[in-house]
């Protein structure tokens, strides 16, 4: 086997034209895209390091926190 040639790019080229059609062609390699995108934000998000949930957050306040407006 020498590899393959121009030729038989072309031919299975062709074949795959005839068997998906010219418009669906590009649909899939949209969804392909999409998913190669997808897959790699995925790898990034596995290498950055998250806040730890048992931290709490002083965005809300306790009830027994005093305020200003009981005296």
């Amino acid at each position: 086997m020498e590899g393959l040639a121009p030729w038989h790019l072309l031919v299975i080229l062709l074949v795959i034209v005839l068997f998906f059609g010219g418009k669906k062609i590009p649909e899939m390699m949209r969804g392909l895209g999409a998913g190669v995108k997808s897959f790699k934000e995925g790898m990034r998000e596995g290498d950055t390091p998250t806040n730890s949930p048992s931290t709490p957050s002083n965005s809300a306040p306790t009830a027994n926190t005093p305020t200003e407006d009981r005296k």
